[in-house]
């Protein structure tokens, strides 16, 4: 007699979602119309809503945001929220200065995950993507060196980890912004979906993490063109930023800084505006 399989377990009625972190998670480059960003966290909300009548959601993140001011400034407001799910992502922006303490930023990150992780349900972390270039080369060590960390944070007080580094598409630099630092819309939606499963939803998209299909490279021209756009839009004014010691979120509220019923979005994402700052630091 032939029995029918039995069904995987429905996952948990989460009802809200606090984000926490810094551009990855305020959503750069996925603009919108009317010139805020959407992003995976924005699009998670949105699938969650959609299933859960009252559904909350507060996105605590500020593009620019080294590990100690998501500590400082964000992880006590994401505590006090007690939301059912809590993201964060952070740490990425410390690798990427000059000068890196890893211990400091394995301190403090472990600090974060041991004041959220008993104020909510369900803690998420992540593996960060990786977009191929001479930029992942060079900081390489200090990413796995941080993403080594994750792991073992999570096994310690029951998080999940979503592991985008490790996700062959969202290495490949057609999913990345002009900025070189921050996901497409097509990126952020890749994220969401990566999310969406890992809290145990049936997926909507299997192949989130199968690479697109190659396309003609672009030729030297075209190559040295986007270069030289890239250095004058987004690498001079990052460097202007680290001489004089700002940040491209100094001053920025949250993006979504109360607990609150989650509307969505009207309309489709935007190329990003070539003045709009980089995200990281």
């Amino acid at each position: 007699m032939q029995t029918n399989p039995t069904p995987p377990p429905s996952p948990p009625p989460y009802s809200s979602l606090v984000a926490v972190g810094d551009s990855f998670t305020e959503g750069m480059s996925d603009l919108l119309p009317d010139g805020s960003y959407r992003g995976w966290a924005d699009v998670l909300a949105a699938r969650m809503a959609a299933r859960t009548p009252g559904f909350r959601y507060a996105n605590l993140a500020v593009r620019g945001k080294l590990i100690g001011q998501i500590v400082d400034e964000q992880v006590p407001t994401a505590v006090a929220m007690n939301a059912d799910v809590v993201t964060l992502v952070g740490g990425l922006n410390d690798t990427l200065r000059p000068k890196c303490d890893m211990v400091r930023v394995r301190d403090l990150l472990t600090e974060a995950v041991e004041r959220l992780a008993p104020s909510c349900r369900q803690l998420v972390l992540m593996r960060s993507p990786g977009r191929r270039g001479p930029v992942l080369e060079r900081f390489r060590p200090r990413m796995e060196e941080l993403f080594a960390c994750v792991d073992e944070l999570a096994a310690r007080h029951g998080a999940l980890v979503v592991d985008l580094y490790g996700a062959p598409a969202l290495a490949d630099p057609r999913l990345w912004d002009v900025d070189r630092l921050h996901l497409t819309a097509e990126g952020h939606r890749r994220v969401a979906e990566a999310v969406w499963q890992t809290l145990g939803h049936e997926p909507e998209d299997s192949e989130w993490h199968v690479p697109m299909a190659a396309t003609l490279p672009p030729g030297w021209v075209e190559r040295r063109v986007a270069d030289a756009r890239f250095a004058r839009q987004h690498l001079l004014p990052w460097i202007g930023r680290r001489l004089t010691g700002r940040s491209s979120g100094d001053g920025r509220p949250p993006k979504r800084p109360d607990l609150v019923p989650y509307e969505g979005y009207e309309g489709q994402a935007q190329p990003p505006r070539p003045d709009d700052p980089v995200g990281v630091g």
